[in-house]
């Protein structure tokens, strides 16, 4: 698994989770349902971050580069939803097929748990994007694909 662990980036989640919010018209939050778990994902450009705090958290800001955020939650029996750990493996690649394999990192914020990876694109780029995860607990490996085009952000 290509995974960091950065126990608490406090104002790096409270941004992306406002990026899901704020930035809907560029890329809302999708999410894709696998029984009881729901994979939620969103892609956002890196420019919508200050560029203290991606210094802060290594995270490298540009037009042409972006972030994908994953986090999973469990629905349970009683109709609520918690979020959940996995082992988690991803790749993106373009028309021409250069593949990036993404290094996750991830974020913890309160109950809160997200795996963010970073990328870069050219303007106009589809991009397709394949993720391998098993929830924690679980021995299933679920996978996921979707593609989507990039835009640079001036």
């Amino acid at each position: 698994m290509n995974k960091q662990r950065r126990p608490h980036l406090g104002w790096l989640s409270s941004f992306v989770m406002l990026c899901l919010f704020v930035v809907a018209p560029v890329q809302a939050q999708l999410s894709e349902r696998f029984g009881d778990y729901e994979l939620h994902y969103s892609v956002v450009n890196t420019t919508f971050i200050e560029p203290e705090i991606a210094a802060q958290y290594g995270l490298a800001r540009g037009s042409r580069r972006a972030i994908i955020n994953l986090s999973l939650r469990e629905h349970l029996e009683d109709g609520s939803t918690v979020a959940r750990e996995m082992d988690l493996d991803g790749r993106s690649w373009d028309l021409t097929q250069a593949q990036v394999n993404f290094d996750f990192v991830e974020v913890r914020e309160g109950p809160a748990i997200y795996y963010i990876g970073e990328f870069k694109f050219i303007n106009r780029e589809w991009r397709f994007f394949e993720f391998d995860f098993t929830p924690s607990g679980s021995d299933e490996v679920l996978n996921f694909e979707f593609k989507q085009q990039m835009y640079i952000n001036d």
